[in-house]
């Protein structure tokens, strides 16, 4: 009910008044729900969550969109490397689009924390090679979690079922691997920036901003929304409508901008440390669909997930996120749809600079909104809707390089369900001036869409 009741209230022209009202942390949490806790069960799958975002954090060419194909595979690898020792779970091998995998030999042994170990070494350092897209010391640190994990589990273990273990998890993610060739994402990181792309002319559409978050010209992956979805479900989702472009003051349209343009002028210190906190740059971070697998990790740890319990929330996330980014992108190129900034600067004020760096693609819908709202959806499915916990992944950051964040402390953030940190992560890029509400709106309801598909796929018996 409080989605619909923003999302009204918004499209209304309340936008000043209802920015806080709608994002999530404004609602009643408890003190700490989630003071530090580690996995126990799932250590092993918790330590590669870490390594991955590490990765992400230090890659050459980090980006949302090859980031969340990332996440998909690799939360794959970890679910389909483990699934087979749990009877009441069940492998997504001919569920997903086009994907079959190979199966270990059931009247043999297995540890399956090396199987895991095995398959996230190798399919990390493949979709992360050096020096392509990794430094050397990434795979040195990759390294230094698999020797770690295969020291503990496979102490004491006989050697015949240490290697069928590891074999086992080889054969996954070099399966996984190739079944991924053929998705259109391959080596993604080599083409951020196409230079052959030819910009559609006229009002509406988006045109690359004086300061963003890229010196490129050109926008992000133009062609990603044609890349092989994981779920066969999410390539069919119709395209959300679009307001028309009118720069008429009795319009949608042009009091969807004109509202984000005169609350940028106000916005509070906490307002802007909400914008902050969700911009997750993928320059400096792990990106926004690195928050979320890290959001389900903390769920993860706090609940002591057995090993496969914690695989499949984390196969959940990494699908969810990745088909929400070919879906948005797919949406963003056929509107091309400008953001706050051009329009504003064209009706309001030609000096309006908005607070948060404009990212180097269309608007139109939000990929934070879409993103937190698919893995929110999922993280609920398997951890229940009302979960409270605390998000710590840039505590105490500080940002120096423009006198707009100097103040900005950003303490941890604590919400009382799923949802609710996806309400404030889309919530956030309207906060920052660089989406208006009908990309927040949009997105969300197509993520939330793409999360229950995800949540549909046949994961026990």
């Amino acid at each position: 009910m409080r989605n619909i009741t923003c999302r009204k209230a918004m499209a209304s022209g309340a936008l000043a008044l209802l920015m806080v009202a709608c994002s999530g942390s404004d609602i009643a949490a408890p003190p700490d729900p989630d003071p530090v806790v580690k996995a126990v069960k799932a250590e092993a799958a918790a330590q590669w969550q870490d390594m991955i975002l590490s990765a992400f954090k230090r890659s050459r060419f980090n980006t949302p969109t090859y980031a969340s194909r990332s996440l998909g595979y690799l939360g794959l690898a970890m679910y389909e490397s483990v699934v087979n020792g749990d009877s009441a779970h069940v492998s997504m091998s001919g569920q997903l689009n086009g994907l079959t995998l190979p199966k270990p030999d059931a009247t043999k042994t297995y540890r399956w924390e090396l199987s895991m170990n095995a398959a996230m070494d190798t399919l990390l350092k493949l979709l992360y090679p050096v020096p392509d897209n990794a430094p050397p010391v990434v795979h040195a640190d990759i390294d230094s979690v698999y020797q770690g994990i295969r020291a503990k589990y496979a102490a004491n273990l006989d050697p015949a079922i240490e290697a069928r273990s590891v074999q086992f998890g080889l054969d996954i993610a070099l399966a996984l691997y190739q079944w991924s060739l053929t998705d259109g994402g391959h080596r993604g990181f080599t083409r951020n920036f196409d230079p052959t792309f030819v910009f559609p002319i006229g009002p509406s559409y988006w045109v690359p901003p004086f300061r963003g978050q890229s010196v490129s010209g050109l926008p992000l992956h133009p062609y990603w929304g044609q890349n092989r979805t994981f779920l066969v479900a999410d390539s069919n989702i119709a395209i959300p409508p679009i307001e028309p472009y009118s720069t008429a003051p009795t319009s949608t349209y042009y009091t969807m901008f004109r509202d984000i343009y005169a609350h940028d002028a106000q916005l509070t210190r906490a307002e802007r440390e909400t914008a902050a906190w969700w911009g997750d740059d993928p320059s400096e971070t792990a990106s926004p669909p690195g928050h979320s697998f890290y959001i389900t990790g903390i769920a993860v740890a706090k609940t002591d997930a057995s090993l496969v319990a914690a695989a499949e929330a984390f196969a959940r996330t990494g699908m969810a996120v990745a088909d929400a980014f070919i879906h948005v992108w797919k949406v963003k190129y056929r509107y091309f749809n400008e953001r706050p900034s051009s329009y504003a600067k064209a009706n309001f004020d030609p000096a309006f600079r908005q607070f948060w760096p404009e990212p180097p693609f269309p608007a139109f819908p939000s990929g934070h909104s879409i993103q937190s709202a698919a893995a929110a959806t999922v993280q609920a499915a398997v951890f229940g809707n009302n979960f409270a916990f605390t998000d710590r992944l840039h505590e105490g950051h500080r940002r120096t390089d423009d006198p707009r964040f100097l103040d900005l402390t950003y303490p941890a953030r604590r919400f009382n369900s799923f949802m609710q940190a996806a309400l404030e992560c889309g919530n956030s890029r309207l906060l920052g001036g660089i989406h208006t509400v009908q990309d927040n709106d949009a997105g969300r309801l197509d993520g939330i869409t793409i999360g229950q598909h995800v949540n549909q796929l046949k994961w026990t018996k």
